[in-house]
């Protein structure tokens, strides 16, 4: 068939990693973890990469690391469902041979993007969801935890206050901002850890009037400490191309709900004839743009990685109002990186070192 059939450039090329960690208001005492967090990640992958290892190989094992830091919304430290529990999302594509293999809404997998690998190499499908995912990882080993030990207390607590603010009637468009003229309906279900409102005068802090509910009750603000998806993207020395994004998806979501993370086109993407993507923020605009897909298709096209980074982001924005960061690499080695949200943790690994940072 013919998605089974090997695609790569005509020439070797240096090897490339990029790591994201989310894009949100990171603030200044998580900035060290979200920096380690990636630059580990980045360790682990250019392990795989450097001697000559698959792309596909190196975004697996770079994002196990992050799924395992619980610094990030991936596996164990995730945020929890509106009745507390992780439910985990996980994408892998592989740009040569145009394989992917996702999971959605897993329960009791401590890596979902190794079951995501599963599912690439072992099945005839695409996508497994809930128990069915979990029944086919476990089937080929992967081993079936205890949900209570992919939770925090410090989420638990997370969720108390989302809980409490929602109670108190305020909702999550925040994020989006208010209503205007250019953008009428922006009411998406997306927590607004990432936003920035109209007024605020701290990047991340959605603008508040005196004696709201948030401003007289600080600890429940969604001001508070949050975090985001996973992802990465990488370039091997045989010219193949890979991309893989998980997450916890967001906090206080309805259970069943699935992000844009792991659905193709959306929040990650990978075709050695375009480019690989990964993409992380409000998941619905994200969805509804298909954006990952929308982002390499331009590269396709011609237009350099670096320009087509900002576009997508100022598309989502402009489009729907959202949201987000996207790190997105091209066959011949050009990279870009965007978001419109105060931070993005990300990591750069190439022959000539290793880069991390929260801004681009």
């Amino acid at each position: 068939m013919l998605y089974d059939i090997q695609v790569t450039t005509p020439s070797s090329r240096a090897p490339i990693l990029l790591v994201h960690g989310g894009a949100w208001a990171i603030p200044a005492s998580a900035s060290a973890a979200h920096l380690t967090g990636v630059h580990n990640a980045l360790e682990a992958g250019y392990r795989v990469l450097s001697p000559g290892g698959s792309a596909l190989d190196a975004v697996e094992a770079a994002v196990t690391v992050l799924e395992d830091d619980p610094t990030f919304d991936a596996g164990r430290g995730s945020f929890l469902t509106s009745n507390g529990r992780v439910q985990l999302d996980a994408l892998l594509m592989d740009g040569g041979r145009m394989k992917a293999g996702g999971v959605a809404c897993v329960e009791h997998l401590r890596n979902p993007i190794q079951a995501a690998r599963l599912v690439l190499e072992k099945s005839q499908h695409v996508y497994f969801v809930g128990a069915g995912a979990e029944q086919f990882a476990h089937s080929h080993g992967m081993p079936l935890i205890d949900n209570a030990e992919l939770v925090l207390d410090r989420e638990r607590e997370r969720l108390a206050q989302a809980q409490a603010r929602e109670a108190a009637g305020l909702s999550d468009d925040t994020f989006s901002g208010p209503a205007s003229p250019l953008h009428p309906i922006l009411h998406d279900d997306k927590s607004p850890e990432t936003a920035v409102g109209p007024g605020s005068q701290t990047p991340g802090a959605p603008a508040l009037a005196l004696d709201t509910w948030e401003t007289t009750n600080p600890v429940s603000s969604s001001r508070q400490d949050s975090h985001d998806t996973v992802g990465a993207v990488a370039l091997d020395s045989h010219g193949n191309l890979a991309a893989a994004t998980s997450t916890g998806g967001t906090l206080n979501k309805t259970p069943g709900r699935v992000g844009d993370s792991s659905l193709i086109g959306c929040g990650c993407y990978a075709d050695n004839l375009a480019a690989a993507v990964s993409l992380t923020g409000w998941g619905e605009p994200i969805m509804k743009l298909v954006l990952g897909k929308w982002a390499t298709d331009r590269v396709a096209s011609g237009a350099a990685p670096e320009l087509v980074a900002s576009d997508a982001i100022a598309y989502l924005y402009n489009r729907l109002g959202g949201h987000g960061g996207i790190i997105l690499l091209g066959p011949d080695g050009r990279f870009g990186l965007a978001h419109n949200t105060p931070a993005m943790a990300w990591g750069l690994a190439t022959p000539n070192g290793l880069q991390t940072g929260l801004t681009v």
